[in-house]
């Protein structure tokens, strides 16, 4: 044997032997799928930043997440170093405009019970369900949460895996309006959403069916239960779920036929006006117990206001109200819809805000944030404009391995996350990716903590809106009272008893 023989069997010994060693291990999603050459994306990732830095990008321009972004998350779900040296490589002395900055306090607040709790939990302010005294009313255990993506958008390992991580971090998983699924029930608890499909909840000829509801709830940990009017990606156009992605089991959860586009309408036919959805509401919190909400992107502002209006004349309404930023979607949709149609969450939240809290509805209402917030600084600056509850999407999705590959719509996710096909599923692996979820949402928690803490408080909810402002540009700033037009000071806050009885709780829960 000639030694150029002797090597080539070497190197063909050696891609055997890495080959066995990727299709065979359960870490990592890109191996299993790619092995050998799945390699070569962890040796680029890795001098990424070099190459982006001397040759094209860098950390903070590539959309929809930057690579800073992308690497906390990361870091995070794996329970790696995620701190940042050598100072900040954002340009804050020719900031963007509308470049948030956290102003601490002199005297930082002391540690709470929760600082030492390795789950570091935080739970929500206000007690979900009690302004309208529902049945099962609940505090939500954890003010983040993960968001709305269904069974057929996302695989079932991975829906399995955000149930798993669910259960683990003590967080409330959305179901999305796809239905429950087997892949749901992992012990994790639910928020129940239905859409204008009611998947999950229709009768043989595609209508609501309330009876059909009540039995999803007894029979299932579903702790609220969700109306979908429309959605950030999508607003006024229904849901999507192309053909391939409709497989035999997709197609018996939903009740529809295998292989077809999955085409959600863009309006309801369970009610046609604002007096037929609270109706709606009170109808299924009386006969489930449950707290009910709506989720909506933000358009016409006349909805917001002509439904506050009927909420105080009619004493009845949602007793939370999910509102999406334009900027989110995990899914399909055209590119008109997901680039221009519905305002981004920071320029919607606050006018909807607004509108309740300027009929005193504010206190009484849980409002939950979608739409990016699922790291540290956007999800403060979401609780300081008024939010109770944050849920987490695209974020959760890069925790169990999500690459933002950007081809969710194409059935052909190479992390196996966003597809059906067992091509790229059989490479995501529950057991671990569901651990990264739980790690994520613990840091995510711990980080919020640590910024109430800066600022002078217990719990992020109670920091207030003298502590965050906008640089304009490099001599000018904006308060951001003054940019979401809060003009009361306690606009943003829980009520007083509310504050009180969070920050006695942060203080002595074990």
């Amino acid at each position: 044997m000639t030694w150029f023989a002797a090597i080539l069997l070497l190197v063909v010994a050696a891609i055997i032997l890495i080959t066995i060693h990727d299709v065979v291990q359960r870490k990592h999603t890109i191996l299993r799928n790619f092995p050998v050459i799945g390699h070569f994306r962890y040796l680029l990732e890795k001098i990424g930043p070099e190459l982006r830095q001397y040759i094209v990008t860098d950390n903070d321009e590539e959309r929809p997440f930057s690579r800073d972004e992308r690497r906390w998350v990361y870091t995070s779900s794996k329970r790696l170093n995620n701190y940042f040296g050598f100072g900040t490589d954002n340009d804050i002395e020719n900031p963007p405009a509308g470049y948030p900055i956290i102003k601490q306090s002199t005297f930082p607040a002391p540690a709470v019970a929760a600082d030492h709790d390795e789950l570091h939990p935080v739970p929500a302010a206000k007690v979900l369900g009690a302004a309208r005294n529902r049945k099962h009313a609940f505090r939500p255990e954890s003010i983040v949460n993960i968001s709305a993506m269904s069974f057929g958008s996302l695989s079932g390992p991975a829906i399995v895996a955000l149930n798993r991580g669910a259960r683990g971090a003590g967080c409330l998983h959305n179901t999305g309006e796809g239905g429950l699924s087997l892949h749901h029930q992992q012990g994790g608890e639910i928020i129940f959403q239905f859409g204008t499909g009611y998947f999950g909840v229709r009768d043989p000829d595609g209508a609501f069916d309330l009876a059909r509801l009540v039995d999803l709830a007894e029979a299932h940990p579903v702790k609220a239960i969700e109306i979908k009017l429309s959605q950030g990606a999508k607003a006024g156009l229904g849901g999507m779920l192309l053909g391939a992605k409709v497989t035999p089991e997709i197609a018996a959860i939903r009740g529809i036929p295998v292989g077809q586009d999955c085409a959600s309408p863009a309006s309801h036919t369970a009610f046609s006006d604002i007096d037929g959805l609270l109706e709606l509401v009170e109808t299924i919190a009386d006969a489930t117990g449950r707290p009910v909400g709506i989720k909506s992107a933000v358009g016409d502002l006349g909805f917001w206001q002509d439904l506050t209006d009927r909420m105080v004349a009619t004493g009845t309404g949602p007793d939370f109200v999910t509102v999406d930023g334009g900027e989110g979607g995990t899914g399909a949709a055209p590119l008109a819809f997901s680039d221009h149609v519905s305002l981004p969450f920071r320029h919607a939240f606050p006018r909807v805000y607004r509108t309740f809290a300027e009929r005193d509805l504010h206190t009484g209402t849980v409002f939950v944030g979608s739409g990016k917030l699922g790291l540290p600084t956007s999800a403060l600056q979401a609780l300081i404009m008024g939010c109770d509850v944050l849920g987490v999407a695209r974020e959760a999705m890069m925790s169990i391995g999500c690459i933002q590959a950007q081809i969710c719509e194409s059935g052909r996710c190479p992390t196996g996350v966003a597809t059906q096909r067992p091509r790229y599923t059989r490479g995501l692996d529950p057991a671990d990716k569901s651990v990264r979820l739980t790690n994520y949402i613990i840091s995510l928690r711990k980080e919020l903590l640590a910024l109430a803490h800066a600022c002078g408080q217990s719990h992020p909810a109670l920091v207030g809106m003298d502590r965050i402002e906008f640089l304009e540009d490099r001599w000018r700033s904006t308060s951001a009272a003054t940019i979401f037009g809060y003009l009361d000071p306690e606009f943003g806050l829980p009520s007083r008893t509310d504050r009180e009885d969070i920050d006695t709780l942060m203080q002595t829960a074990q």
